[in-house]
This record gives C-alpha cells, structure tokens and sequence, in this order.
C-alpha cells in the first residue's frame, strides 16, 4: 500500500526526476483535507457495524430465499460469516479511503474475492447488492445527510463531495470485483 507522499517519491523516483510541482500541489490537498478525510473515517467506523447490519437486513429483504433451509445465510454460523465478509470489505474501503490509494483495497480484499465466493456458493448478486446499500450508507455518513445519526463535523460544508466521490469509487470497485 503506497499513501500519497509514497506513491509521489516513487513516482518520481521511476522518471528518475525531483518531486515535481503538480506533485507537491496534490500532496498539500491531500494535507488540507486530512481532517475531512478523518472525519469521513470516522463516520464510517463509528458506525460500522450498523452498516452491515443493515445492508445485509436489506439484501436478505430483497431475497428471502438466503434466510430459507440451504440458503446463504441460513443457519448462525453462515449469517455470522456474510456479516463478517461485510465488515471486513468496509474495513478496507475506509483503509483505502484514509490512504487516499485504492491499492490495499485491490490487494488485500479484492484479488480473488469472487473466485472464493464462487467456490463458496455464495450468490455474487446479493454479495454486491449488499456492497451497494453499504456504499448508500458510508455516502449518508461522508456527506452528513444519514437520518438521526448525525455527528459533528470538522468545516466539511459542502467540500466533501470529493471524498464522496472517492468513496464511491472504492465501493464500486468492490461491486466490480465481486460481480
């Protein structure tokens, strides 16, 4: 995983040149809204487990057939592991959101993600319908618009559209990766 200074020294050391001044504009950014950043990761933790929860409420809404005998999410111990793999795949999309770099994600959550849910049985559809109502709640948080779970927020009016934006990414890159 490279974060921005890293990803600009090695940038720069691959074109064997200096840190150039467009590189050091996009690291004084990346400095300038670091709290924004934080902030952005802290919604999301913070309210973690409510994420999942809810996305995984919302997948097994729109797909009875997964709470059914032989369904997904059937028995406590297959619930257990869906609510498990969504923790764990928002885990890595605020590492990567922290870090500015989507790299972790790709790596250490994504290669080979829809190889182990096929092998697994697991319906990619729902995985990614989950990851989608995931990426709606992190977005309420991001953009301070989820209702009733309001938190302070560190001058984002209206500058965190970008991060929104940034999030979403991430989230669709796991939706690609899964489907």
């Amino acid at each position: 995983m490279l974060d921005a200074f890293s990803k600009a020294v090695v940038t720069a050391d691959t074109k064997t040149a200096p840190i150039g001044a467009a590189e050091l504009a996009g690291l004084k950014t990346f400095i300038a809204d670091g709290n924004k950043r934080l902030d952005a990761v802290n919604f999301i933790a913070s309210n973690a487990s409510c994420i999942v929860s809810d996305a995984v409420a919302g997948m097994i809404c729109e797909n009875n057939g997964l709470i059914q005998a032989g369904g997904n999410c059937y028995t406590n111990r297959r619930m257990a592991a869906c609510l498990r793999d969504g923790e764990i795949i928002l885990r890595y999309v605020t590492y990567a959101l922290l870090a500015g770099d989507a790299s972790i994600l790709n790596d250490r959550c994504l290669n080979g993600l829809k190889e182990t849910y096929i092998a697994l049985g697991v319906p990619t559809q729902s995985a990614g319908r989950a990851v989608g109502i995931m990426k709606a709640a992190a977005v309420a948080f991001i953009s301070n618009t989820a209702s009733q779970r309001k938190m302070s927020v560190t001058e984002q009016e209206g500058a965190c559209a970008s991060l929104v934006s940034e999030c979403s990414g991430y989230f669709d890159a796991v939706i690609a990766a899964i489907s």
